[in-house]
């Protein structure tokens, strides 16, 4: 399978980098992206997830000394699928690579990605080979692969992180979507069946704390259970009738006195326990997936150097000495 889209060699490249406090680790990242990246037609895009530690600063810095940086910084701190989902939306590139800015990911693996995605793939992802992470952390990573791929039946490329390579109007159609879960990994296969997977080395965080949590795991795993499958909901359902159905039964047996009151009360703790299960996973789903009403945008844009929808700044209208925004494309200077 060859591809006649024009690969990153011949259209140029995106490189996508969230931060959210990374003050450390915004000049690193950008040496080591020019250093081994820099023979590209390249587009650096810094997006500040709300930081509160200088990191906006850093990358301002760089973006008036370097006209390949590009960014965007949001009103506050939206999250990962946020940051990400802005940097796709505003990359001028056909292709776009995305690096964490902890650099865990070495720059230089990226030409793996570019030579996996010559083959004619709109989207190809890392998998560590060599992971250097917590346990725990690895333990929870791996359990939400085996529940999402082998009980739920999701299809999620196997191993695949957030360094990946994919193209920009794939990613732009993934995120203008607007799903009530926008989980990128899970997506891509609902769109495309031209995606791989490539080993790529890791390497331990050498400046900064990681943000990714437990927490930040288990509401991720969850969102994508209840988004991307109709198998824990049905589960549910089913397990919800069948606790009414032995509810009925205790209740007809306990009226018979064929059930003694330590057993019916046991039998009916049993079945409240089941029902909460069942009612938190179906408020979840609500809450998640159903909600129909207005909501607000993903994330909403402060400051940046690149044209920004109007839909997505938190103002509309800068005072005089307010951030101005360059039009990427004409080169000119607007009002933000």
């Amino acid at each position: 399978m060859t591809s006649t889209f024009p690969g990153p060699g011949q259209g140029g490249l995106s490189v996508v980098i969230p931060c959210f406090n990374e003050v450390d680790n915004v000049e690193p990242s950008y040496r080591e992206i020019i250093n081994e990246l820099g023979h590209y037609s390249l587009e650096l895009f810094y997006v500040d997830d709300g930081s509160s530690d200088g990191t906006l600063e850093k990358i301002t810095a760089l973006a008036a000394a370097d006209p390949r940086v590009r960014y965007v910084s949001f009103s506050r701190n939206f999250g990962f699928e946020a940051a990400f989902s802005a940097g796709y939306r505003y990359a001028t590139k056909p292709w776009i690579l995305h690096i964490d800015a902890d650099q865990q990911f070495p720059a230089a693996e990226a030409e793996k990605l570019i030579a996996a995605a010559a083959h004619g793939h709109d989207a190809v992802f890392g998998v560590r080979t060599n992971r250097q992470d917590p346990r725990l952390r690895r333990w929870g990573t791996a359990a939400f692969h085996f529940l999402g791929r082998r009980v739920l039946r999701i299809e999620i490329p196997q191993g695949a992180t957030a360094f990946r390579l994919v193209r920009a109007e794939l990613a732009r159609k993934i995120v203008d979507l607007k799903l009530g879960t926008p989980y990128f990994l899970a997506t891509v296969p609902r769109l495309t069946s031209r995606y791989t997977c490539v080993p790529v080395a890791h390497r331990a965080r050498e400046r900064g704390e990681s943000k990714v949590g437990m927490g930040f795991l288990t509401s991720h795993a969850i969102e994508l259970f209840v988004g991307f499958t109709r198998r824990l909901t049905t589960a549910a359902s089913a397990t919800a009738l069948f606790a009414a159905g032995l509810g009925v039964l205790a209740a007809g047996t306990a009226a018979f006195g064929l059930l003694g009151a330590s057993a019916s009360a046991a039998v009916l703790f049993a079945l409240l326990s089941v029902l909460l299960l069942v009612l938190s996973l179906t408020v979840r789903y609500l809450v998640v997936v159903g909600a129909g009403q207005p909501r607000p945008r993903q994330f909403y844009v402060r400051e940046a150097n690149v044209v920004v929808d109007a839909e997505d700044r938190l103002f509309t209208a800068e005072d005089q000495g307010g951030p101005r925004l360059i039009d990427v494309h004409l080169g000119k200077g607007v009002s933000a």
